[in-house]
């Protein structure tokens, strides 16, 4: 970190990922070095950056047309983004706080950018991969400092999407996960630590969730465009409220547990039947706010007031969208 408070980057891969890191950390007042990670020739590299600075500046403009902020602050953004061929990796890296990796999926692309990570960058620099597929315990033997190294998996575009999920080894030092973590949250990012599991969080949600969609088309219970209305205006706007498990809780644990039941009984389909924990929980007398417990522990706060501020926040997410009718008559 330099005097002026700033952290430096570098994202290792000059891609989707990477731009849209750069987009977001260079917003947030950060210098970014872009490292190209393919071997090009001086036309191929001068055309990939040409590129890349194009879908940043780009990116910016719609959002200062969309009315975010004010298109003037772009040619400084811009300022902080610099972009550099494989041979320039010590000047793009070497003094970088925390590196972004984000090379093609495959393990030999990991394995030699964790090795140019080894061999250029700081002594305490923070190395981050973005993979969305591989889970961080796997990558960790790749790199000789285990201890500096974790995945954030962000989720696209990166340079809009607040959360990022973190997911540490048991090798990860845990100041280096409050770094990167104390990092996000400066530049207006909502980390989650996750352990390193298949899918993440939000990836292995969004799949069921996606597959169940296009089944119901498949199955011709709804057409593709009903099923998208009642997602956006039924199943988006609750959970922009509620979580997951705050809405099992705020309707009753039992309820979905009964639900789970029937839904298996009534399609033969074991996808549908709850976890353990849900009839763990149900058992046990923890059925969400009516009992005090639930996934959540309610006894030492105010029912109602939790109600009615989910509530609120319901009524302005609606009036926002134009979705509250006045009282008619």
């Amino acid at each position: 970190m330099n005097a002026a408070g700033t952290i430096r980057l570098a994202c290792l891969g000059a891609g989707r990922m990477g731009r849209g890191i750069a987009h977001a950390a260079a917003y947030a007042g950060h210098p970014v070095a872009l490292l190209d990670a393919k071997q090009r020739d001086a036309q191929g590299f001068e055309a990939l950056k040409a590129e890349a600075l194009s879908e940043i500046e780009s990116g910016l403009a719609m959002l200062a047309d969309l009315g975010a902020f004010d298109a003037a602050a772009i040619p400084a953004i811009m300022a902080r983004i610099t972009v550099h061929p494989l041979a320039e990796a010590d000047a793009a890296m070497g003094n970088a706080d925390i590196v972004f990796e984000g090379v093609p999926e495959t393990r030999d692309a990991k394995a030699e950018a964790f090795a140019l990570f080894d061999k250029v960058a700081a002594p305490g620099a923070i190395l981050a991969s973005t993979t969305s597929t591989m889970v961080s315990t796997q990558l960790a033997a790749l790199t000789a400092r285990p201890a500096q190294f974790l995945n954030a998996h962000w989720l696209n575009p990166a340079f809009l999407v607040p959360l990022v999920e973190l997911s540490p080894t048991d090798s990860t030092d845990p100041a280096v996960l409050d770094r990167l973590k104390g990092f996000l949250e400066g530049m207006g990012k909502v980390p989650v630590t996750c352990r390193a599991a298949p899918g993440y969080i939000v990836p292995r949600i969004q799949m069921l969730a996606m597959n169940e969609a296009a089944r119901i088309v498949e199955e011709g219970v709804a057409s593709a465009e009903d099923v998208d209305k009642a997602v956006i205006y039924g199943f988006g706007l609750r959970f922009a409220v509620l979580g997951l498990l705050e809405f099992i809780d705020w309707g009753g644990g039992d309820i979905l547990a009964y639900a789970s039941r029937y839904m298996t009984q009534a399609t033969g389909d074991a996808r549908y039947g709850a976890p353990d924990i849900v009839e763990r929980n149900m058992a046990e007398g923890r059925i969400g706010l009516r009992t005090g417990q639930g996934f959540y522990d309610y006894r030492n706060r105010d029912a109602d007031a939790f109600r009615r501020e989910k509530l609120g926040a319901f009524v302005h997410m609606l009036q926002r969208q134009g979705l509250m009718q006045p009282p008619q008559g």
